[in-house]
């Protein structure tokens, strides 16, 4: 087989694994899909002790089946990348090599590492990707690029928030520190200011004297202004990001992947990858 041949094979590999437009690659990617989301319901499944006493072999068996497809997988991928190294150190590179790595350290290492596949869950995130749902990331990109434009806003509102619970903190050790366990000292006293800002109240501790109570009562209804004020700023930048006028990053993309640098995202009508320039679609 001749170089060209293989570099034929192996851009009909990348069409199928990387790409969705063709239906052997949304055929591919749904298995996939299936596939991972049946190895984290085993590793689920796996953690309750009752289930894994009467199917731990049966589990066992499913893991390593799913590990090996999961590998052959990876290596495909690397098979038929034009640059390796940047597939292997990208988002989705990393994430693909530790949802198996788990399964292999855990002949040599015990303690549950194998609970680690878990993180097999973020490799769904190319449901987006396979099922043309590009203008959900682009709500998502909304969401990011409001928070980004409130960040100095929301900055000044927590170191606000930082101040204060050290400040409630270290009164209600003042108050309760003599008679209270749970106030014996300064950062178990700004813990406790934290948890009931946030309005979480564990009620692990908890103020005995009636003016720590008092206190208490004042920091749970400023908790609610804790939640509502960063929400307030995020809720108005994307006001302005939604009336701001449409740009072409509002364009439908497609699945297209570029075999060269792997940059996704391409417009319907690219012909070439808007990054390194080369030709991604061949039928165009």
């Amino acid at each position: 087989m001749n170089e060209a041949q293989i570099n034929r094979r192996k851009d009909r590999i990348h069409e199928i694994i990387f790409e969705a437009d063709t239906p052997e690659g949304k055929t591919f990617d749904i298995v996939l899909l299936v596939m991972i989301v049946l190895s984290i319901i085993a590793v689920m499944l796996e953690s309750v002790e009752s289930i894994n006493e009467k199917y731990h072999n049966q589990l066992f068996f499913a893991e390593w089946v799913l590990t090996i497809l999961f590998s052959i997988e990876y290596a495909l991928r690397m098979y038929c990348v034009r640059s390796r190294r940047k597939y292997a150190f990208s988002f989705f590179g990393i994430v693909d090599v530790l949802s198996i790595l788990p399964t292999y350290l855990g002949l040599f290492m015990s303690g549950g590492v194998n609970k680690l596949m878990i993180i097999r869950i973020l490799r769904l995130l190319r449901i987006f990707r396979i099922f043309k749902l590009g203008h959900f990331m682009g709500e998502s990109t909304q969401i990011l690029n409001a928070m980004k434009a409130s960040r100095a806003k929301i900055s000044v509102f927590m170191f606000f928030v930082i101040v204060m619970v050290i400040l409630m903190g270290s009164i209600m050790h003042l108050i309760e520190g003599g008679i209270n366990d749970g106030f014996n000292n300064i950062p178990n006293s700004i813990y406790w200011a934290i948890v009931t800002l946030t309005t979480v109240g564990y009620g692990d501790i908890s103020p005995l004297t009636p003016f720590g109570k008092f206190l208490s009562a004042l920091v749970m209804i400023l908790g609610y202004a804790v939640i509502a004020v960063p929400t307030g700023i995020v809720s108005a930048e994307m006001t302005n990001t939604n009336n701001a006028p449409q740009t072409k990053d509002n364009k439908y993309h497609n699945t297209q992947v570029c075999r060269y640098c792997l940059e996704e995202d391409h417009d319907d009508d690219a012909i070439f990858c808007k990054t390194c320039g080369e030709r991604i679609n061949e039928k165009k």
